[in-house]
């Protein structure tokens, strides 16, 4: 059997019903003090490349890592 519910809410009212908490204040730190950084020079274009490689390696082996996600998650098909 199969039930399926649909609930017109926003991601707000989800998160409220499921009790998860409201990180909408450290999120919004954490923008300002990156922003912060940004300005003073602290951050640049380098040190944010570097970020993006460590987070999705553009190595064969780090394109093997999302393909396997993808398909197991139902994001794609596994060739093997």
């Amino acid at each position: 059997m199969k039930v399926t519910i649909e609930a017109d809410c926003t991601p707000e009212e989800v998160r409220r019903m499921m009790g998860l908490p409201d990180l909408t204040p450290l999120h919004d730190h954490y923008l300002a003090k990156m922003q912060e950084a940004m300005d003073k020079g602290t951050i640049g274009p380098e040190i944010l490349g570097a970020m993006l490689k460590s987070w999705a390696p553009a190595t064969d082996a780090g394109m093997d890592m999302w393909r396997q996600l993808f398909a197991t998650t139902g994001g794609g098909k596994s060739n093997g």
